[in-house]
């Protein structure tokens, strides 16, 4: 369910920050020189200086922003030798500005200017996501790679035994479904058949990232990516590791019973009770969440009496419908409705006659009111939740539409994920009433049931979130190299996740890349924040809605007072330190995740009684 939030174009492409430029030791006389010039430079430098450079950045931002935009939406909606091209070149037109932009803003590092203009330089600095080397060549290189690592994803298929060519989405909906543990293995390990030829590609993007990222005074790519939440490179990583310690003993009971029960349905000798789950069997591509296996683990008389799908089937919802319902969830915060354009230029369901990238995602072209989403819709349960995600990232764009250029974004990236998350929480059965899709909601002897099926899908995600950047952050610093770049994902996955791989895997094998985040460069840390941010933003705005259910219960449907609250934090968009947004909705500056602990604390309770007298751990 973890769908990835598009970004405007030089979101996408500006992650970066010059801040240690000057911690360089330069000993070359030429070098020394350059850099005493650049200081006598910054010294007559002043801050009307800098509102100049600053307002003339933003107007160019503005048209790069929407030309990059729309040629990664034609892109990603028309996949062809020619789209993958025109991608290209706005991406690599906007990358270079972006350095351009990113090497003026170091000149004033040692100007005294606003609070205001500071905030802006740094972001200037701090938003390079793929950063390019200062070589036109080089940057042209790492604009196609990224085009073609995006197409190759997208037009990934596999041949089944039977002569059938089967799309990611075919793929995932079988192993959804289908409880034959030889037709599952075969379609995992059909769809890995597509990355290995993205493995070279990705190691090259690999190495001109980094020397993007060295030219602009880091490391490598990971120090810099750590670099982007308003502490250190080594205080986020050690924020990252806190917060998964709180997480860590739920997630390691709700393991322990899976295994359990997936042992009985499958057998001791496929699901061996004192190893890793073969990833499989966990009805996930990537065993990243493991909601659609709940009918092999659900709680004898668990069932709520209901089935959102049958639902929407049975109240003749479709693909529209899904999104005007979902619509209706923010209007009744108080949020106005979605623009007319949104619904002629969005993409809802799969075309027949082209290849599009069908990973959900939100747009906003314009920075204003052309909003979107690209999503294949299908009418399932699942769907409904996510495209309540994806409107919340649709009407964050919209909240902050009149901060300048520089501040349109979430307060850190993982807000754009919690927020969407947050809004479906509320999907409970009390919401699921009031807008008719059931008749009456199930009683409490039925929250463990329900309760599982939401830990199924976020607290199993919890370790695939944090490892995803372990990964990568290890291969930028080079501590993984190309020919251990599979036998270190395997590592990391059974040490935070306790799956393995159901069959050997080759050292040749490029499975990272069979997940969409790695060849689309897209950094992962903010869906495992988002995993804990959007429990603490469903608590405290439950609280200001007046909820007086247990919290796994509350909906803020209809609540315009949790809008009004909400809505603060999103027109705030980047203009202040995330911690400063998170006061706003929290009352503290730190993320906590006993949040997750205490919504789930009925289901951990139930399921350390289960566990009485297993073998759990891996």
């Amino acid at each position: 369910m973890i769908k990835t939030f598009k970004h405007s174009s030089i979101a996408l492409c500006l992650v970066a920050a010059l801040s240690a430029c000057n911690d360089n030791n330069k000993t070359v006389s030429a070098e020394t020189e350059q850099a005493n010039s650049s200081s006598i430079v910054a010294k007559e430098l002043t801050s009307q200086d800098a509102e100049k450079f600053l307002t003339a950045v933003e107007k160019e931002i503005i048209a790069l922003n929407l030309e990059g935009a729309r040629a990664a939406w034609i892109n990603a909606n028309f996949i062809t030798d020619d789209t993958d091209i025109l991608a290209a070149l706005a991406s690599q037109k906007s990358t270079e500005s972006g350095v351009r932009f990113a090497m003026e803003a170091a000149k004033y590092d040692d100007v005294k200017v606003t609070d205001d203009q500071r905030r802006k330089l740094n972001i200037l600095k701090q938003s390079l996501v793929m950063p390019a080397p200062q070589d036109p060549e080089k940057s042209a290189e790492l604009a196609r790679i990224g085009s073609e690592l995006n197409s190759m994803y997208g037009k990934g298929t596999y041949t089944n035994k039977a002569g059938e060519k089967l799309s990611l989405g075919d793929m995932t909906a079988t192993l959804a479904t289908s409880r034959n543990y030889d037709e599952l293995l075969e379609l995992w390990e059909g769809w890995r058949t597509v990355s290995p030829a993205m493995k070279s590609a990705f190691v090259r993007q690999s190495e001109l990232a980094n020397e993007g990222a060295k030219g602009l005074g880091y490391e490598d790519l990971g120090v810099m990516w750590r670099s982007n939440y308003d502490m250190s490179s080594s205080e986020f990583a050690q924020e990252l590791d806190r917060l998964w310690g709180q997480v860590k003993p739920l997630y390691e009971d709700l393991h322990c019973y899976v295994r359990s029960e997936l042992g009985e349905e499958y057998g001791e000798d496929k699901v061996p009770q004192d190893k890793p789950i073969p990833a499989h069997l966990l009805g996930n591509m990537w065993a990243q969440s493991w909601g659609n296996i709940y009918d092999l683990v659900a709680p004898e008389d668990a069932d709520p009496g209901y089935d959102v799908t049958k639902q929407l089937a049975k109240h003749g919802y479709d693909e529209i419908k899904m999104v005007k319902g979902a619509e209706k969830f923010f209007t009744s915060l108080g949020f106005e409705a979605l623009p007319e354009t949104f619904w002629t230029r969005s993409l809802f369901t799969k075309p027949k006659d082209r290849d599009v990238v069908c990973h959900a995602s939100a747009w906003d072209l314009d920075s204003k009111d052309d909003i979107r989403i690209k999503m294949c819709i299908q009418k399932t349960g699942e769907d409904f939740n996510v495209i309540h995600h994806e409107l919340g990232h649709n009407f964050y764009q919209r909240a902050y539409q009149n901060q300048p250029v520089f501040y349109q974004g979430s307060a850190n990236d993982g807000f754009h994920e919690a927020i969407g998350d947050t809004i479906a929480l509320s999907v409970t059965p009390k919401y699921l009433k009031e807008i008719g899709l059931i008749d009456s909601i199930p009683d409490e002897s039925k929250d463990i049931g329900l309760l599982l099926k939401m830990a199924l899908d976020k607290v199993a995600f919890i370790p695939f979130g944090l490892l995803v950047d372990q990964w990568r952050w290890k291969v930028y610093s080079g501590e993984i190299t190309p020919e251990n770049y599979n036998t270190a994902w395997w590592e990391l996955r059974e040490k935070y996740q306790g799956v393995t791989a159901p069959i050997e895997r080759s050292a040749d094998a490029f499975d990272p890349g069979a997940k969409y985040h790695v060849p689309g460069g897209v950094p992962y840390s903010r869906y495992f924040l988002a995993h804990i941010q959007q429990f603490e933003f469903h608590k405290a705005l439950c609280e200001i809605s007046g909820n007086t259910d247990p919290i796994h219960r509350c909906s803020i449907y209809n609540s315009k007072e949790a809008g009004n609250a909400l809505n603060t934090v999103l027109e705030m968009g980047a203009s202040q330190p995330w911690q400063e947004a998170y006061k706003v909705l929290t009352g503290s500056e730190q993320m906590d995740a006993t949040a997750i602990l205490d919504y789930f604390a009925p289901l951990h309770a139930w399921l350390k009684e289960k566990n009485q007298g297993k073998q759990c751990g891996f």
